[in-house]
C-alpha cells in the first residue's frame, strides 16, 4: 500500500468511539492513490502517501493552516479548496486524530445540510 497502514487502523478505531449512527454511516474508499474516508458518501479525512487528508469548513481553514504540520492539499499541484495535509507529526496522539476526524465530519455534515 502506498501510505501508512498503521494511520488507517487508527482512524478506524478512531470512528468507534462515534455514536452508532454516526460510525454505521463511515465508509472507506480508495482515492487519490491512497485512502478516504466518506460519512454519507462526502469525504471527511484520509490517508496520502504520508500524510492526513482532511476536508475542513471554508471559514475554518485558515485557522488550521497556520498550525505547525499543516499545509494546503496541492495533490494536482495546485492547493485544493477546503483540503489540508496533516504531516504525521499533527496527529501523533489519539485526540489529535480524533480533532481532525472532527473537522472532517463537520465538513461532511455542514454539506449534507445543504442538499
Amino acid at each position: 500500500m502506498s501510505y501508512p497502514e498503521e494511520l488507517e487502523s487508527r482512524i478506524d478505531w478512531a470512528i468507534t468511539i462515534f455514536p452508532k449512527n454516526i460510525k454505521d454511516n463511515f465508509s472507506k474508499k480508495r482515492m487519490f492513490g491512497g485512502l478516504a474516508y466518506l460519512f454519507k458518501g462526502k469525504m471527511t479525512i484520509g490517508v496520502i502517501k504520508n500524510d492526513l487528508m482532511v476536508r475542513i469548513l471554508p471559514k475554518d481553514i485558515d485557522i488550521h493552516l497556520k498550525k505547525d504540520f499543516v499545509r494546503p492539499m496541492d495533490f494536482t499541484k495546485r492547493p485544493m479548496k477546503e483540503f489540508v495535509y496533516v504531516a504525521q507529526d499533527g496527529c501523533k496522539t489519539e485526540e489529535q486524530l480524533q480533532n481532525w476526524l472532527e473537522l472532517g465530519l463537520e465538513h461532511a455534515q455542514s454539506k449534507l445540510k445543504s442538499l
